[in-house]
This record gives structure tokens, sequence and C-alpha cells, in this order.
């Protein structure tokens, strides 16, 4: 169950800047959403390109690799997002559309737990960690399907589900661990501050659902797994473009 984990024991080096990073990107999440939770819809202007700056910014640092699985995460759960909000209405952001802003957030969603992943910290203590989590999510799911919950939350706890598969069955565990502390804390932050809201009822299931969902973070797993798994293809049809085009311009 944990062959995908890190080796228990070892002391893997501490990077000081990708702990700089990972504390400028939670408090971008924060302000960011808090902001879009009153100020005029003309901010997400702002917001929208600053975030492609700060994203861009960030991505300078990193691999050819890591650059087209951000590029894939971003194209992925933009279109999860128009399908899932705009057309299905599973959550509502305030002003109804999907914010500009939206598209480089999950880009940098993506590079946080990337980055959480590879962390000195994550990788010495990934087991605690990854008990805090099922402890702490998996309370939260059960206390959803009971009577004291604000609101019933079955897609949550079938979410949560999911989520421990991927924790434990995917090949990237490391990776979903960050994921759920980014997306965790983006989704309080967002639902709390009124940026979107879920819908109390799953359209495309009939199951309810809370505010967030407990297991959220099983979506943005999903789209992980996508980034992860398109890189390669993207990099090698990229390639074959840019070698095209040069053809196209030798020719001419």
């Amino acid at each position: 169950m944990l062959r995908h984990f890190p080796k228990s024991g070892v002391a893997y080096a501490h990077n000081t800047l990708d702990y700089k990073i990972v504390a400028f990107t939670f408090s971008c999440t924060a302000i960011c959403l808090t902001l879009d939770g009153f100020a005029p819809q003309k901010l997400q202007w702002a917001l929208a390109f600053f975030g492609y700056i700060f994203l861009a910014g960030l991505l300078s640092r990193e691999s050819k690799l890591v650059r087209a699985q951000v590029c894939v995460a971003l194209i992925f759960a933009t279109i999860g997002e128009l399908f899932a909000s705009p057309y299905m209405q599973g959550y509502i952001y305030r002003f109804g559309g999907v914010p500009l802003y939206v598209p480089a957030g999950h880009g940098m969603v993506y590079l946080t737990a990337v980055i959480l992943a590879r962390s000195g910290f994550f990788l010495r203590y990934a087991r605690v960690i990854a008990a805090f989590i099922v402890i702490t999510c998996g309370t939260w799911s059960i206390w959803g399907l009971t009577a004291y919950a604000e609101r019933s939350d079955q897609i949550g706890a079938i979410l949560f589900v999911v989520f421990l598969i991927y924790l434990f069955k995917g090949k990237s565990p490391m990776i979903y661990l960050g994921a759920f502390f980014i997306t965790t804390w983006l989704e309080l932050i967002g639902t709390g501050a009124g940026t979107w809201a879920w819908a109390a009822i799953d359209p495309a299931s009939g199951l309810t659902q809370g505010n967030p969902p407990s297991g959220v973070a099983a979506w943005y797993c999903l789209v992980d797994a996508v980034a992860m798994a398109g890189a390669g293809p993207a990099l090698i049809l990229a390639s074959k473009v840019k070698a095209k085009f040069c053809l196209v311009k030798q020719a001419v």
C-alpha cells in the first residue's frame, strides 16, 4: 500500500526557496479569493494579469517536464471548470462565469503540489502527513453524513474514498498529499468568502454535497494525474510541431 511512498528514516534535503514559494502561493490564494469575494467583477482582470505573471515567473526555474505538466493541468482544469460550473452548475461563482484568473490559479495549485511533494519536510514525514490527512478528512467526511452537519455531504464521503485510492494506489502519492493541503485551503477560503458556492444537490448524481465537499481534493487529484500522464505526449507533440515549423521556415 505504501510502496510508492519515499523511504522513511532518510535525511532528505530542504530547499529554502521552495518553502518560500509555497508560502507565497498559499498567501496569494488567500488574498485573491478573499478579494474576489466582495470586490467588483473588474478586479478579476487585475487578478488574472498578476496570476499569469506570477505563474510565468515561478515556472522560469522549473524543468521542461514540470512546465508541460502545469500547462496540461491548466488546460484540463479549465475545461473541467467550464463543464462543472456554468454548464452543470455543480458549483457557481459569484458572477456566474468562470473568473479569468482561475486557469492561472490551477497552474499555481498544481505547481504548489509538486513543490510540496519534493520538499524535504514532506519526504521525511510522508507517512505521518498521510495519517493526519486520512484521520482529519475521514472525520470531516463522516461528520458530513451525520445529522449534526450544517449540510449533508454524501458526495464528500465518496470523494474521500476516491482520494484514498489515489493516495495509496496511485504512483505519485506525494503529489496528492501536496494537492490535499493547497486545494483544501483554497476551497475553504473561496467558499467562506463567498467567491463560489457548491450546490446543495449534485446535479449529476442527485446526491447531497457540502460547501465544499469534504473529499473535494479528489477532483484536483484527477487534474494532477492527467497532468503527469499528459506532459510527456505534450512535449513530444510540441517538439514535432517545432521541427515542422523550422522546416517550413527554412523552405521559405
